[in-house]
């Protein structure tokens, strides 16, 4: 059809129709949708009335406007040039510049890229949003194969038939976030009149869900970590403290004190990932940097942590740097962990263990105990530094006294599990042998004590080794080795190996863990309330002897009170009887004691 009448007008723009209603539906086509390829028309419903027709004619008309304006913007810059403006001139942090530049790469530019900005409208949001959505490798719906990689290979059990994976909301949520600061950008600069991500909308925000790890799988954690003393320190500092991994990593020697009365630490930085520079240290995410109490238990693992690394630095003929950073792989503590790597450590621990959760997830389980025990939320976002997360808390944060942060620092002696003593290399290797040398040389020492291998008898060679547990030579060799450090193998005149004449049937004992097993047992309490049918409190995990009667009754007050709010106020005398305690070891189903007190 002509474009013009026979009268010699122009053809009308748009269409009106009548719905079994009565309402007038508007449409105007306004050309191809980027994403589907489709067909796509700007609509709009005018209810019924008296002036329906009029109401609708206007709303054509508005729609033909719109339309005009988008085929015909005001510049003629694509969506890709105005993000490579907008990020250019970004001034957030250095990792969410990065985290931009991705989403850009990978999804914004193949689907919207091209566009000119005045040509972006809600509907064209709605499908880019719609694709993400579907399968974030925006695949054509065809069968086909998720190859490892793109260049030429050997297809293996890694290339497998392709199946569609939606971003998260979270990931198109941010999405939508980049192109509506860029867009805002591009009003300021007149390159559109007004931006379309005001009427698009992403897919609402996912409901906050924290998951901590119970204390019980915390206390596995823990005890798992302690196998290795620094990395068992630096997890128990993340979860008393509730610092982000990357200011964990950042600390230093100078920002503890752990004087007594003064123990606290000065969070001042972060490690983050600067998109140039690689890992950096810089200043705190929110930019307000905090000083923490200490516990007790944290100021000793802290105060062992220090002369380990000055025992490992004069080994070497070194000396810790006064400015070293607590958590280091450096000798001499110059250099700092890389937050990935922990991250990485901490995701494998958890798969040992069978716990499904995240080194983050320890910031949850601080705040969790911190308010189950009482402390009030203004601290408890002052101890995690949360520049956001309620306005009452973050605009009365200058009122956070240190008071309330000491309150908090003591809590956790009832709170937190029992930190494992420190366990020397040389007795963890023959007790609990971890790395292929150690198990190898462990079974070497467990025939000789079970008298399979006589005294003076010629030792297994490495290659008979080799062949019996399926490790390198090298790893034999080592395994024989250390075997001769524990008494077990000795050289003979001839330097074989042959199994001691007396052999050690123990492995040698750590002077500085000697006593740690009488001072202090680790052991669950749980509190039952009498007279209110059997109702227990939740299990805590304590360090206390069993024969120690005042330390068991100052938990169970300490617990007690925390846990029935109406006991706080009250004389001790006129309630404890109410309660008794029971007391069992870690892993035991039978309480090793039941107490009472008049």
């Amino acid at each position: 059809m002509s474009p013009r009448s026979a009268a010699g007008q122009k053809r009308q723009q748009g269409a009106i129709e009548t719905l079994p209603s009565g309402a007038l539906r508007v449409a105007v086509y306004a050309g191809i949708d980027p994403v589907t390829k489709r067909r796509h028309y700007l609509r709009e419903i005018v209810p019924a009335g008296p002036g329906a027709e009029r109401a609708a004619e206007a709303a054509r008309s508005r729609l033909v406007a719109e339309v005009a304006e988008r085929r015909n913007p005001r510049t003629s810059a694509t969506v890709d040039q105005l993000l490579d403006r907008y990020l250019d001139q970004f001034d957030g942090s250095p990792n969410t510049l990065t985290l931009y530049r991705g989403y850009v790469r990978n999804h914004i530019s193949p689907l919207l890229g091209s566009e000119r900005v005045g040509r972006l409208d809600a509907e064209m949001l709605d499908s880019f949003y719609a694709e993400l959505r579907r399968c974030r490798k925006r695949c054509s719906g065809r069968k086909g194969i998720d190859h490892r990689t793109t260049g030429p290979h050997e297809c293996d059990k890694r290339c497998r038939p392709h199946e569609c994976k939606p971003l998260g909301a979270t990931t198109v949520r941010h999405m939508h976030f980049i192109l509506s600061g860029a867009f805002k950008k591009a009003v300021r600069w007149r390159w559109v009149v007004v931006s379309p991500l005001a009427q698009g909308e992403p897919p609402a925000a996912p409901k906050e869900n924290p998951s901590p790890p119970t204390p019980s799988e915390a206390a596995r954690i823990v005890t798992e970590a302690c196998r290795d003393p620094d990395w068992g320190t630096q997890i128990w500092m993340a979860m008393t403290t509730g610092a982000r991994r990357g200011e964990v990593c950042a600390i230093r020697w100078p920002a503890v004190n752990l004087d007594e009365g003064r123990e606290s630490v000065w969070l001042r930085h972060g490690i983050r990932k600067d998109g140039r520079r690689g890992w950096v240290e810089a200043e705190l995410k929110t930019h307000q940097q905090r000083r923490l109490a200490l516990d007790v238990e944290t100021v000793a693992a802290l105060r062992e942590h220090r002369v380990r690394c000055e025992e490992r630095a004069a080994s070497l003929g070194l000396e810790l740097r006064a400015d070293g950073f607590v958590f280091s792989e450096s000798p001499d503590s110059s250099t700092f962990k890389i937050p990935d790597s922990v991250t990485q450590r901490y995701d494998r621990l958890a798969a040992r263990l069978g716990i499904v959760t995240t080194l983050h997830k320890l910031r949850h389980y601080s705040a969790t105990e911190l308010i189950a025990g009482g402390v009030d939320i203004r601290t408890v976002a002052g101890r995690l530094g949360h520049a956001g997360g309620g306005t009452t808390t973050l605009r009365t944060y200058a009122a956070w006294v240190s008071e309330a942060d000491q309150r908090a620092a003591s809590g956790w002696a009832t709170r937190m599990p029992s930190r494992p003593g420190e366990v020397a290399p040389r007795v963890r290797a023959r007790t609990d042998p971890s790395h292929p040398y150690e198990v190898v040389a462990a079974d070497l020492a467990r025939r000789v004590e079970g008298g399979e291998l006589e005294p003076g008898s010629v030792a297994p060679t490495a290659a008979e080794l080799v062949e019996a547990h399926g490790v390198s030579v090298a790893t034999a060799r080592r395994a024989v080795a250390l075997a001769k450090e524990w008494g077990v193998l000795v050289n003979d005149s001839h330097g074989r190996p042959r199994v001691a004449d007396h052999p050690k049937a123990e492995p040698p004992a750590d002077p500085r863990t000697a006593d740690a097993g009488a001072a202090t047992d680790s052991m669950y309490m749980s509190v039952v309330v009498t007279g209110l049918a059997g109702l227990r409190c939740a299990p805590r995990l304590i360090r206390c002897r069993l024969d120690d009667p005042d330390a068991l009754r100052s938990h169970l007050v300490g617990i007690a009170k925390a846990e029935v709010p109406a006991l706080r106020d009250a004389a001790e005398a006129s309630w404890v009887g109410d309660f008794e305690m029971e007391v069992s070891k870690p892993g035991s189903v039978e309480p090793a004691a039941i107490l009472r007190w008049a």
